[in-house]
């Protein structure tokens, strides 16, 4: 019995391990590891890193084959974890595979490691992300390719349709309707989340599929401005240009 018990711990201990993202890092130089509570950046793919930076090393986040915990955020909070345990400050990601429908259900990352020695001068300043002199706001939108990939839905602004949101997808749209509003998508239920749209400033819906009892549900979330930029960037879909 006592043996069943201890093979019953060892099977779920192997279990849960396997539903975490499969992690490789290669070092070729490391510093005391950073405190937990200090901020790793994120370089996205588009973005240049500075000249001033020391490549520390690479990770790779992955899937195991029976990974389920690998999100975008999750992969890349790992990708930070190892950077952080090596004393890098930053995290250039210079790969990203999203989810497919008929292969992995996981995002799988490369990045480089980097020390970057003027860190402070590489954070994104207040107001950056702010156009002066413009009478419209962008909204950035975006969803990944992965489950719930015939599934797509309209993307409404209080009572206007602003966009189809379909599998792998992106786009950008002038929204010229100031002040507090609404957006929200229906398929078998209605989610909705408020926006005080604010003209020169930029926005960033992540869009995707939630599990539902017959039909998907959507899921929309608005990120932050420094997140959503490296979001919006990693991943290739074409990009159309709309005035709301």
């Amino acid at each position: 019995m006592k043996k069943l018990h201890e093979l019953l711990i060892i099977s779920a201990l192997i279990f849960f391990s396997s539903c975490n993202p499969k992690i490789s890092t290669s070092l070729i130089r490391s510093y005391p590891p950073l405190d937990y509570k200090q901020e790793i950046i994120v370089i996205g793919l588009d973005q240049s890193e500075p000249d001033n930076s020391e490549v520390l090393g690479q990770v790779k986040v992955g899937d195991t084959g029976f990974s389920t915990k690998c999100g975008y955020d999750i992969v890349i909070n790992k990708a930070k974890l190892e950077a952080r345990k090596a004393g890098g400050n930053a995290i250039k990601i210079i790969k990203h595979k999203p989810p497919t429908v008929m292969g992995s259900s996981c995002h799988r990352i490369t990045a480089n490691i980097l020390k970057i020695e003027d860190i402070e001068g590489f954070r994104p300043k207040a107001g950056e992300d702010v156009l002066l002199d413009v009478d419209y706001a962008i909204l950035n939108i975006y969803r990944y390719s992965g489950p719930g990939a015939l599934l797509s839905y309209d993307l409404h602004l209080g009572d206007s349709v602003i966009c189809r949101v379909r599998n792998n997808f992106k786009t950008s749209l002038h929204i010229k309707k100031d002040g507090l509003n609404t957006l929200w998508a229906r398929t078998e239920v209605k989610t909705e989340v408020p926006i005080d749209v604010k003209m020169g400033k930029t926005y960033y819906l992540r869009c995707g599929i939630a599990m539902g009892a017959f039909v998907g549900h959507p899921k929309i979330k608005l990120i932050d401005s420094k997140t959503g930029k490296v979001e919006f960037e990693s991943f290739k879909a074409k990009n159309q240009w709309k005035a709301y």
